[in-house]
C-alpha cells in the first residue's frame, strides 16, 4: 500500500491533472452527461479514481483472501479455478413431459444444473382443475399436481448426479417433499440430493405477491424446512433469499443487497427463536441476486454482499462455523432489462450481465434467452444463452484468476460505497422492527417504487438511454420470430391426468396422510415428514396446501405481516 507521503503526492498530482488537463478539456468540449451514476443511480461516478480513494482500507480486514473472512474475494479458496459455477437455464415447459424433454436437451448441451419454473397455479398451491387455475395451467412454467408429474419431469435424470433449483415459495415445502419422494423412488440417498428451493416468502409480500399463508405460518414452514433438511438433506440449500425480484421491481443495487440481507436476518432470527442452532442451519442458506448492465456496479455489489453477510453472521448471531458466514449465491441476468425491440440486442445485454456475475464470484448462473421479453424461450434461444456461459468459462479468461477486479481503485471504492449505503438502509429497516415491520408499513415497497418511477421518467425523457427503445431505433418492421407457445389442449390433458390419478390412488391412504398432516399443522410438530408421507400417498399439491390453508388461514393484503 502507499504511505502518507505517496498519497500526498498522488493527491497533488490529481489536483494538478484536474486543473491543467481535465478541467480545460471539459470546459472546451464538455462531457456526455452532466452527472455520471452507476446503473441504478445509487452512486455518483467520479471521473478518476486513485489510490487515495482506498487509502484507509485494511487489506486483510476488508479485502482479504478467497475462502477466508471477510470473503470479499470469494467464499472458496480456488473459486472458478477449481470448479466452474453451476450453469443453469430456467425451464418449465407447460407439461411435465415437455419439461423433461427440455431438461434432457439442456443437459445434452452441457448444462450442469437444472432450474425449474412452475406455472402460476402451482406457485399458488392450486391443482390444475381448480377454478383459480383456469387459463393459467402451464403458462408461466410447468404444472405440477402430484408425484406422478414430478416423476415424469425427472424421468431418466438421476437425482444424485444433478443439482436442481426450484423457484417456488409459498408451497416450497410441498415441492421439496415431492423432490425428496422422487429421490427415494430412484433409490438416491437423501444426503446426496443437491439443489435449492427459493422458499423466500418475505420477498413475496414485498415485491412479487405469490403468497398463500399469513407470515407467522409461512415463517414456521420455513423453520420446519431448515430443521428437517439439516438432518435429512444436508447438501440441499433450504432457502434462496432472493434479491432478484426486488431488483426486478425497480430497486437500486444497494437496496437489493440491503433488503435481501434484511430478509436473511429475519429468517435466521426466526430459526433461532424456534430453537435451532445457527451453525446447524445457516450453512444451508443461499442467496439469489440479479445481474444488470453495469459490470462494475454488479461485481462490486456481489463483493459487498459477501463482506456484509460475514459481518452480520459474526456480530449479530455469533456464528462460529465458517460456512455459516459464507454468502453463497445464484445469479440470474436481468429479465427487466430485456427489450422486445431489436431482440438480438438482448444477447449482448445478457453476455455483459453474465460477465459481471462471473467477475463477482457467483456459484451458479442463469442466462436469459433473448426472447424472454415475449415468451418462454425457444430451444435456439436457451442454447445461445447457455453458450454465452460456456464461452465465458472457456474462452474469455474471466474465470482464470480469482476476483480479477480486486485492487481497482474504482471497484474497491464502489464496493465500499454500496456496503455503506446498504448498511444505512439496514439501519432504517431495524428502526422499523426489521423487514417484517418495514414491509408491514409499506416502507420497503415505497422505497422500491420511488426508484422505479424515477428510472422510468428518465427513460421517457431520454435521460437514460435504452438502445433500440428510446435511442438507435429502427424504422423498418423487425423480422418475425419463432416463439414458444403453449398448446391450449395441454391444460385439458393435464386435468385429465389429474382425474386419472384420483381415480386410481388409494383414497384411504391419502385421507389418513392428510389427517396426520392436519394434526401436525394444528399442533407444534415439524410438518415436513407428514408432507413427504402425503405426497408419497399421491395427495396432490392443492390438497396438501388446502390442509394447511385450513390450519393456518390465508394472507390478505393490508393485514399485518
Amino acid at each position: 500500500m502507499f504511505d502518507d507521503e505517496d498519497l500526498a503526492e498522488i493527491r497533488e498530482g490529481k489536483e494538478r491533472w484536474e486543473e491543467e488537463t481535465y478541467g480545460p478539456t471539459v470546459e472546451r468540449f464538455g462531457e456526455r452527461k452532466e452527472t455520471f451514476t452507476t446503473d441504478t443511480g445509487g452512486q455518483e461516478v467520479d471521473p478518476l479514481y486513485t489510490p487515495d480513494d482506498i487509502a484507509e482500507k485494511d487489506y486483510e480486514e476488508e479485502i482479504g483472501f478467497p475462502g477466508e473472512e471477510p470473503y470479499t474475494r470469494g467464499v472458496y479458496s480456488t473459486m472458478h479455478r477449481g470448479r466452474l459455477w453451476t450453469m443453469r437455464q430456467y425451464a418449465g415447459m407447460g407439461t411435465a413431459a415437455e419439461t423433461n424433454e427440455r431438461f434432457h436437451y439442456l443437459l445434452d448441451q452441457g448444462q450442469t444444473g437444472l432450474s425449474m419454473a412452475f406455472d402460476l397455479p402451482t406457485q399458488m398451491g392450486h391443482d390444475s382443475d381448480a377454478d383459480m387455475a383456469q387459463g393459467e395451467v402451464g403458462r408461466s412454467g410447468v404444472a405440477i399436481d402430484s408425484i406422478e408429474d414430478m416423476k415424469t419431469v425427472f424421468d431418466g435424470i438421476p437425482l444424485d448426479e444433478v443439482s436442481t433449483s426450484m423457484t417456488i415459495n409459498a408451497p416450497a415445502s410441498v415441492l421439496l417433499a415431492l423432490y425428496i419422494a422422487v429421490g427415494d423412488e430412484q433409490g438416491v440417498d437423501r444426503e446426496e440430493l443437491r439443489g435449492t428451493i427459493q422458499n423466500d416468502i418475505l420477498k413475496e409480500y414485498a415485491a412479487r405477491n405469490t403468497y398463500i399463508y399469513p407470515p407467522d405460518a409461512s415463517m414456521r414452514l420455513i423453520t420446519d424446512i431448515f430443521e428437517f433438511c439439516a438432518e435429512e438433506t444436508p447438501n440441499f440449500n433450504t432457502i434462496s433469499i432472493s434479491g432478484y425480484h426486488i431488483r426486478e421491481a425497480g430497486s437500486t443495487a444497494a437496496q437489493e443487497v440491503a433488503f435481501t440481507l434484511g430478509n436473511g436476518i429475519e429468517y435466521v432470527e426466526a430459526a433461532i427463536d424456534a430453537g435451532l442452532d445457527v451453525d446447524e442451519f445457516a450453512p444451508q442458506l443461499s442467496f439469489f441476486f440479479n445481474a444488470h448492465n453495469n459490470i462494475f456496479e454488479e461485481a462490486a455489489k456481489f463483493r459487498a454482499a459477501r463482506r456484509m453477510w460475514a459481518e452480520i453472521m459474526d456480530e449479530r448471531f455469533d456464528a462460529e462455523n465458517p460456512k455459516s458466514k459464507q454468502l453463497k449465491f445464484h445469479t440470474q441476468t436481468g429479465g427487466s432489462t430485456l427489450t422486445a425491440q431489436q431482440i438480438e440486442n438482448n444477447v449482448v445485454r445478457v453476455a455483459y450481465q453474465a460477465l459481471s456475475a462471473v467477475l463477482g464470484g457467483t456459484q451458479s448462473l442463469h442466462t436469459n434467452g433473448k426472447d424472454e421479453a415475449l415468451a418462454l424461450p425457444t430451444e435456439e434461444s436457451v442454447r445461445t444463452a447457455l453458450r454465452t456461459q460456456q464461452i465465458l468459462a472457456h474462452e474469455s479468461g474471466a474465470a482464470d484468476t480469482i476476483d480479477p477486479l480486486a485492487g481497482s481503485y474504482y471497484v474497491e471504492s464502489l464496493t465500499d460505497d454500496i456496503e455503506e449505503e446498504a448498511f444505512d438502509i439496514l439501519d432504517d429497516v431495524d428502526e422499523r422492527g426489521g423487514m417484517r415491520g418495514a414491509i408491514e408499513e409499506q416502507w420497503v415497497q415505497r422505497q422500491i417504487q420511488e426508484v422505479a418511477f424515477e428510472r422510468q421518467q428518465e427513460i421517457e425523457e431520454g435521460e437514460r438511454i435504452i438502445v433500440g427503445v428510446n435511442e438507435f431505433e429502427v424504422e423498418d418492421a423487425e423480422p418475425e420470430m419463432d416463439l414458444e407457445s403453449i398448446d391450449e389442449e395441454d391444460e385439458q390433458e393435464q386435468i385429465e391426468r389429474l382425474e386419472q390419478l384420483r381415480e386410481e390412488r388409494d383414497d384411504d391412504a391419502v385421507d389418513a396422510a392428510l389427517d396426520d398432516l392436519r394434526e401436525a399443522a394444528e399442533g407444534e410438530e415439524n410438518v415436513m415428514p407428514y408432507i413427504v408421507d402425503a405426497v408419497k400417498a399421491k395427495a396432490t399439491v392443492g390438497e396438501v396446501c388446502n390442509v394447511m390453508r385450513d390450519a393456518f388461514g390465508e394472507y390478505q393484503q393490508g393485514v399485518s405481516v
